[in-house]
Parts: C-alpha cells; sequence; structure tokens
C-alpha cells in the first residue's frame, strides 16, 4: 500500500458497523455518505435500516442531499444480523448500548470473525476505559476509541482514545479516517474514563439534576436559565434527554467507579427516571415530554 493510500485514507474503505441505534445508525450514514461500504449489524436487520433511512430522508428533503445523493449513500448499506459478515472488513465500530459486558462480548466475537490482519477495531464508547474492550482480543494494538456525538451527521467532533497498548499505526488509521475521510475534527484523549467531553460535561448534567431533585428550580427554569443566561445552544436537562438519561447515568456510574469522586455520583432522581423508563426523547418523555 502506498504512502497516498494511507494519507487520503484509502486503507479503509470498507467498514463495519456493530448496533445500529442512534449513534450505530449516524455513523452508519456518514461512512456511506463519504463513499464507504458499510456492513451494519443489528439483531433486528429492518428495525435497523428504518433508523437508517430516516435521516437521509429528511436531509435529502431539506435541500442538503440530492435525491441521487441520498440514494447512492443507502445503496452502500448492507444489514447483517451477526458479525460473520464482518470478516472483509478494513474498520469495525462497535456502536452498542453503553454496557460494558454487551461491549466485550463484542470484541470478543469480532476478534473470531474479522479476518484481515490489520483491521481496525474501534469503539464508539462514551465513557469505558478502551482498554477493556482491547484485552478481550488477541489483537489490542489494533483496538482503539472512536467516540462520535449525537446526531453524528451533525456534530463535527470525533474524540479518539488509544488505550496504553495502541500502536502508532492504528491511531494514524483511525485519526485519517475521522478527519480526512469523514471531515470530523479529532481531539486526542487519554484513556481515562470520560475521555474529554463527558469528563467535563457530566458533571454539569449531574448539578443540574440535583438542583432540580432539590427543588431549587424546575428543569424548564434550569434550561432557561442556561440557554438565554450562557448561550448554550440546550439546557442541561434538555441535553441530558437528547443523550439519553439511561446513557447519562452510565457513563457517571463508569466516571465514579473510576475516580470516586462524589461529583460523578448518579443522583437518584436519575436512578429513578431510568428505572421509570423515563429516559428522554428516546421514549417520549424524561425531563420534558416529546411527541
Amino acid at each position: 500500500m502506498t504512502d497516498t493510500e494511507r494519507d487520503t485514507g484509502r486503507d479503509t474503505e470498507r467498514v463495519g458497523i456493530v448496533g445500529c441505534g442512534l449513534m450505530g445508525s449516524g455513523i452508519a450514514e456518514v461512512c456511506a455518505r463519504a463513499g464507504r461500504d458499510v456492513v451494519v449489524m443489528e439483531a433486528t436487520a429492518a428495525t435497523g435500516l428504518r433508523r437508517i433511512t430516516r435521516s437521509p430522508a429528511r436531509a435529502a428533503d431539506a435541500g442538503k442531499l440530492t435525491v441521487a445523493e441520498r440514494d447512492a449513500a443507502l445503496a452502500r448499506i448492507t444489514m447483517a444480523t451477526d458479525t460473520a459478515p464482518m470478516a472483509d472488513r478494513d474498520l469495525v465500530i462497535e456502536a452498542v448500548a453503553e454496557d460494558e459486558r454487551a461491549k466485550l462480548e463484542v470484541f470478543a466475537r469480532l476478534d473470531k470473525d474479522v479476518r484481515r490482519p490489520d483491521a481496525v477495531l474501534a469503539t464508539n464508547t462514551s465513557s469505558l476505559p478502551v482498554i477493556r474492550p482491547a484485552a478481550a482480543t488477541s489483537r489490542p494494538r489494533q483496538v482503539v476509541g472512536l467516540h462520535f456525538f449525537n446526531p453524528v451527521p451533525v456534530l463535527p467532533l470525533v474524540e479518539l482514545v488509544p488505550s496504553l497498548l495502541t500502536d502508532e499505526e492504528t491511531v494514524r488509521r483511525a485519526r485519517t479516517f475521522a478527519s480526512d475521510v469523514l471531515g470530523k475534527q479529532v481531539v486526542l484523549a487519554r484513556d481515562r474514563a470520560g475521555f474529554v467531553v463527558n469528563a467535563l460535561l457530566v458533571p454539569y448534567l449531574l448539578a443540574a439534576v440535583r438542583m432540580a431533585d432539590s427543588g431549587t428550580a424546575s428543569a424548564e427554569d434550569i434550561d432557561r436559565g442556561m440557554t438565554l443566561g450562557c448561550a448554550h445552544p440546550l439546557g442541561p436537562p434538555a441535553l441530558a434527554d437528547l443523550i439519553g438519561l439511561d446513557t447519562v447515568q452510565a457513563i457517571a456510574r463508569s466516571m465514579y467507579a473510576e475516580y470516586r469522586e462524589t461529583l460523578y455520583a448518579p443522583p437518584p432522581l436519575l436512578a429513578r427516571m431510568v428505572d421509570a423508563g423515563l429516559l428522554g426523547r428516546k421514549s417520549g418523555r424524561g425531563f420534558h415530554t416529546y411527541p
């Protein structure tokens, strides 16, 4: 492979995505729109395909994509119900729920099913140490964190997180793919729970939950205070709803387990809302109600 091919990301033509929720479907979309051949694994393939189809359809309706561009992107995506079709992939990105056991199981399967000896295996975890999925494989030097942000087609950031065992070539290929192929801005983070963004963001969200729980202010007034007083596009309760309260709780638990600092501890109200299925936008109700 020539240096030119490496520099333009031509060593990552075939991409696999494991998981087709909000994050996985968004990652699949941006990869397909960038001209990559994409295989997406989701247990219920029809449901996953519907998720993937919605965003390009909206973009075409809004004039951000032509109908031809939409159709071409969707034609590059193939659905699968297991990891066997990942055998020929140059890069596989895991995007299942923020559950450590589930992620480790995925990486153990990928280690067996991905046949390319130089394939990069990436995790989209938002908080778990990357070394853990890496250690579930026989090729930890080729495992890296690629943390995208929701909604993936809109937000320009990717956190690149090498573990202590990730080699420089894997980091180079992951960075080139995220920046040159997908057009994302890349920040490099150490392999610590929360990385850069969530290590700063999650304590802020948890503080807002505690404020609402204590009765200091309503969720609506907390949001209004931060949008009008600090020019934030969303207040913290609304942002937590967008992320998913279950995801916020999972990130907080991971960070608290690593740092043992009270600012990372999930508040009781957050746990009760998750137990009740009030997860935010994806369930139709969280701190706010959604149609």
